[in-house]
């Protein structure tokens, strides 16, 4: 059915991708745009993006998506978004004690950049603990069998900024946000059912306060929780959550960590330069994941807290990260910043993703919903550096009324487990159950009383 700029159109989610989407849909010409979140405020707490910071990098073994990833970054350049983005250079690294697949990655890494024409000047190999020093003159570790390269075009964005930046900004250009758990959260998808299969379309959703809205195009940008109103997607797309911890800082510490590189060990974590408004340094660490695994459906939607007294909790656990992860990062800091080894981790918690098994996106139509139900997910831990550009995407998918890409159409394989995602090269370790962390955590609580 052709569209109409004047036609309805509602995002659900107003995470990184969602606002994008309501941006470019607005620089399209879209009249009626309103986006739905079940958090309060922008920027949502519920979104993947909720964070001080993530890596803007375009290392990629796929050229395909080192070209997206170079358009995202010269958007992050620019006066809107370059607020937000910090070129302090991207260092991925293995520890002397990591596995083989971890030192391949690593190798495939640098032979993505080091000769391509963008990258090369910018490139430089680290293969000694001086090396390392030349870099990070603040690390007083031992680095013990650290090897990598440094990559200056690389960097990090203060994404929660940037998504309460890019809202102030739909708000001026006459988007339209429906926010809070009764309001602003879809709760049932509603479809033209007395029409044929073929001649079917989603017409609109109810949020959770009752209320019906009427959309000539309805799209879902709800990150790991999609298979929450679109059970279908979650044969190939799955909610997975990684730790983020952090550690508090005093005003001259983060002063004195101001303007390291994004260091990335493989086989351990990553962390970034200080906060300046918080003092937080952020760190977390790398793996295959945590699942959440319906065995009735075989799908994985984000843990919920047992208990709460809030109407809609944060997914489970929250003040806490798996003590493997733990190990992970302090054996980090003790290689790099050993004086920070002992301290306190503050605001830990779980980051959900929608997770594909091969880390491809899906941005397409829902089957059998003619060009009415978009569904934009699937970020699989390395999506938020697209947000300048991801809203493009839906704009030509509209445009389009089909998804030219095959990478990024809707799939129909059936593949969940634990060893979801495994595969990927950058994933080192077996993905786990998040029931076995909350388990492990009440026996922590049980332990201390």
């Amino acid at each position: 059915m052709a569209t109409n700029r004047s036609d309805p159109i509602a995002i659900l989610g107003g995470g990184a991708w969602g606002l994008s989407t309501a941006s470019h849909l607005i620089d399209a010409g879209y009249e009626d745009v309103t986006v739905f979140d079940q958090a309060s405020e922008i920027p949502s707490r519920y979104s993947a993006a909720y964070d001080l910071n993530k890596i803007v990098r375009a290392e990629y073994e796929d050229e395909f998506y080192t070209g997206l990833a170079l358009e995202a970054i010269n958007e992050w350049k620019t006066p809107f978004w370059g607020p937000y983005f910090h070129q302090v250079g991207y260092v991925p690294a293995t520890s002397g004690a990591a596995p083989e697949k971890a030192v391949h990655h690593l190798q495939k890494a640098l032979l993505s950049v080091k000769d391509h024409p963008i990258f090369a000047p910018g490139i430089t190999p680290l293969n000694t603990r001086n090396e390392f020093k030349s870099r990070f003159w603040q690390f007083t570790g031992p680095m013990t069998g650290f090897k990598g390269y440094f990559n200056r075009l690389a960097g990090y964005a203060h994404s929660s900024n940037a998504m309460k930046g890019l809202c102030l900004h739909l708000g001026s250009r006459g988007a339209k946000f429906a926010l809070g758990p009764e309001r602003g959260k879809a709760v049932e998808l509603l479809y033209n059912t007395e029409k044929p299969v073929s001649s079917r379309r989603c017409v609109g959703f109810k949020t959770a306060d009752g209320r019906t809205h009427n959309t000539h195009h309805t799209i879902l940008c709800l990150g790991a929780n999609a298979a929450t109103l679109i059970p279908a997607i979650g044969n190939f797309v799955v909610a997975k959550s990684w730790s983020v911890a952090h550690v508090q800082l005093t005003e001259s510490e983060c002063d004195y960590l101001r303007g390291i590189p994004v260091l990335n060990v493989r086989d351990l974590g990553f962390f970034f330069e200080p906060d300046p408004a918080t003092k937080l340094l952020k760190i977390c660490p790398l793996g295959a994941g945590f699942v959440n695994t319906d065995k009735r459906l075989g799908t994985s939607l984000p843990s919920q807290l047992e208990s709460s007294s809030d109407s809609d909790p944060l997914p489970a656990p929250q003040d806490y990260i798996p003590a493997s992860d733990e190990i992970k990062l302090r054996r980090l800091l003790r290689e790099t910043l050993p004086w920070l080894a002992d301290r306190p981790f503050v605001d830990q918690r779980m980051c959900w993703f929608a997770d594909t098994a091969d880390s491809e996106y899906c941005v397409d139509f829902v089957p059998d919903t003619d060009d009415s139900l978009v569904v934009l997910s699937g970020d699989s831990g390395h999506g938020f550096k697209m947000m300048p550009i991801v809203g493009q995407w839906v704009v030509k998918l509209l445009e389009d009324r089909k998804q030219i890409l095959p990478r990024w159409r809707w799939k129909t394989i059936e593949k969940t487990g634990k060893d979801w995602g495994d595969e990927v090269s950058w994933r080192i370790g077996s993905t786990r159950e998040i029931g076995e962390v909350i388990q492990e955590q009440k026996r922590m609580i049980k332990a201390r009383l």
